[in-house]
């Protein structure tokens, strides 16, 4: 990566172009792509994926709606999509998007190794020029979030180079890339959308530093900024709390401790497989506190995976929470002090575990040690230790992680707790099992459509008997969801504003192509 001169590089974003309707914009927001911007390898699924478009997109309530889409139908038995494209879609290069593309994007996701995973798809096929057929291997009605978020690339010139030259029938083309400094995009002339009042788009990477210096010169309309710093706004900017789903909770190994995994990785723990320490820890957490201690109050409790969303069940919440109610579920388990030195033990097993975190993620570090003090007076010592991500991958089936997740499409609550994902990846590194939560989320995925789903999710979570939730299992114990925080230009309206996903990419211009500016 080339040194950045953060001078030269304000005065070259500040240049007005003559004559334009409104200025060309500059955010410092994050959210650089690894591997570039191929949808096919996971790019787009946060966020505006800018160059490509969708067969559905998100409203700002979540609600789902067509884009390249007119219609879509599923068949009786939930295995088969049929969607019909509208006839105005042109990529950038001016070629036109026929229901070929769509039929080669959707197979090229299923048979590629990213982070689009479309195993489900059985296949994808053309049955007209503006017709596309998706047919699954099993009925999965969260097939609906591949659609909204998997962007359409051509066929007849996708290649190797793709994810740094994408083509895309998006609303922005790709202008230039400079890797770790910035990406500079100009609006689709071709992009069947509104007109898009903004002559280019300049995103600049690097570190928190460098945006927020933005923004103070004037240089930059949007920055992201950490939440210590986002209530003092530098002048003609606004700060932007944007409510989100991006969770933070602590993730417990189901099993007594014993095994490992095919790679060496050990497997379970016996004081968190003990059910009464998890709701414990549950009852024992201040959420308040911890907000405040983690990111300066702007956020919300957190008490599942998918607080306020649809298919979150509120019925699951422990109506008996605080230190002594969280002493008593431990006592009436057998956890007692018998020794008087403030830990409990059970059979001989102190009350004890390590609890893990990155220890290059600040807030992080503070809900772990906020846990742990938390849990000192009820008898339980959590031990905070900050760990790299490879080091993570080998802990976390046997000792609890604060790990971060958030979504707009239930299929993540199926990843987190189904036991087919159990040791499989990062989703359910606890190996969590409970057949009647299989159950029910089988049934959700089966179901004819995203409504009548929505009673399973919830069924999942706590169905009055059982649950992964904290009334039932309690596999996690949520902690927080953290607000977006943003330094946002006084001129720039970006109209109605998403509930925001876990926060990799840039979720942030889900709306861009509408943002308008205000100011002559």
């Amino acid at each position: 990566m080339r040194p950045l001169s953060f001078l030269a590089l304000a005065v070259s974003l500040s240049l007005p172009l003559a004559a334009e309707a409104a200025p060309p914009l500059v955010l410092a927001v994050g959210g650089e792509p690894e591997t570039g911007f191929d949808p096919i390898m996971g790019w787009g699924r946060y966020g505006n994926p800018l160059f490509q478009a969708t067969l559905l997109r998100r409203e700002a309530d979540l609600s789902l709606a067509g884009d390249l889409a007119t219609g879509w139908t599923l068949s009786d038995d939930r295995l088969t999509w049929t969607v019909t494209l509208r006839d105005d879609a042109r990529f950038s290069d001016g070629t036109r998007l026929s229901a070929e593309d769509v039929a080669f994007t959707f197979n090229a996701a299923r048979d590629g190794d990213g982070l689009t995973d479309l195993k489900v798809l059985k296949e994808a096929r053309a049955t007209g020029p503006l017709t596309v057929e998706l047919e699954l291997r099993h009925p999965q009605i969260t097939f609906t979030g591949d659609l909204a978020t998997l962007g359409i690339v051509p066929k007849a010139s996708y290649g190797p180079d793709y994810a740094r030259h994408p083509v895309g029938a998006g609303p922005f083309r790709l202008v230039e890339w400079r890797e770790g400094e910035q990406l500079i995009v100009a609006p689709n002339p071709y992009w069947h959308g509104p007109e898009i009042p903004f002559p280019r788009v300049t995103f600049v990477f690097g570190a928190e530093a460098t945006g927020l210096a933005l923004a103070r010169t004037g240089a930059a309309q949007i920055v992201a900024v950490p939440p210590a710093e986002a209530d003092a706004p530098p002048e003609g900017m606004q700060v932007l709390h944007v409510p989100s789903v991006d969770n933070r909770g602590v993730m417990f190994p189901m099993r007594p401790a014993g095994g490992t995994t095919a790679e060496g990785a050990p497997i379970g723990n016996d004081v968190t497989a003990d059910r009464a320490i998890r709701v414990a820890v549950d009852q024992a957490v201040d959420r308040t506190a911890l907000l405040a201690l983690a990111v300066n109050g702007h956020g919300a409790p957190a008490h599942g995976p998918a607080d306020g969303l649809p298919w979150d069940n509120p019925a699951d919440r422990l109506s008996e929470t605080g230190p002594d109610a969280a002493r008593a579920t431990l006592e009436s388990a057998g956890w007692t002090d018998a020794d008087g030195d403030g830990l409990r033990e059970k059979g001989g097993l102190k009350a004890q575990f390590q609890l893990v975190y990155p220890a290059s993620d600040s807030v992080r570090q503070a809900l772990a040690l906020g846990v742990a003090e938390a849990l000192k007076p009820v008898g339980i010592r959590a031990i905070p230790d900050g760990r790299s991500w490879d080091e993570i991958g080998r802990l976390m089936h046997s000792e609890p992680v604060v790990f971060g997740w958030g979504s707009h499409d239930p299929s993540e609550v199926f990843n987190l707790y189904d036991s087919g994902f159990a040791g499989r990846g990062w989703y359910n590194p606890g190996f969590y099992e409970n057949p009647a939560v299989d159950a029910h989320l089988a049934a959700a995925e089966a179901s004819e459509s995203y409504e009548a789903s929505l009673p399973e999710w919830r069924a999942a979570q706590w169905d009055g008997t059982t649950g992964f939730g904290a009334r039932g299992d309690a596999a996690w114990t949520w902690l927080i969801n953290i607000d977006h925080s943003y330094w946002v230009s006084a001129c720039l309206d970006l109209g109605p504003i998403q509930t925001e996903p876990h926060g990799h990419g840039w979720p942030i211009t889900q709306g861009l192509p509408g943002w308008r500016w205000t100011c002559e």
